[in-house]
């Protein structure tokens, strides 16, 4: 049974939640033969205090303004703001 852990940034709506759910399992059970039923996602939303990046809090670069928080637009970029 695969198991699969998540960790993003708090914040995005619970359908995207969802969609990375049905996402990832889409995956596993093409790339492991896997039936759905077996596989497990778990996501874990990161307050933004928790989640540092150069030495500093999401928080606080984002009360500096230079990253917003993440939110259903953001969801084509990793939690670095990098483009997948």
């Amino acid at each position: 049974m695969p198991i699969v852990e998540m960790k993003i940034l708090e914040g995005r709506p619970p359908e995207r939640v969802q969609e990375l759910i049905a996402e990832v399992t889409r995956a596993v059970t093409g790339s492991l033969g896997v039936a759905p039923e077996q596989v497990r996602v778990l996501v874990t939303e990161v307050p933004p205090t928790h989640w540092g990046v150069a030495g500093t809090s999401k928080a606080d670069t984002a009360s500096a303004g230079s990253n917003p928080p993440a939110t259903s637009e953001h969801f084509g970029t990793d939690d670095a703001g990098e483009s997948r």
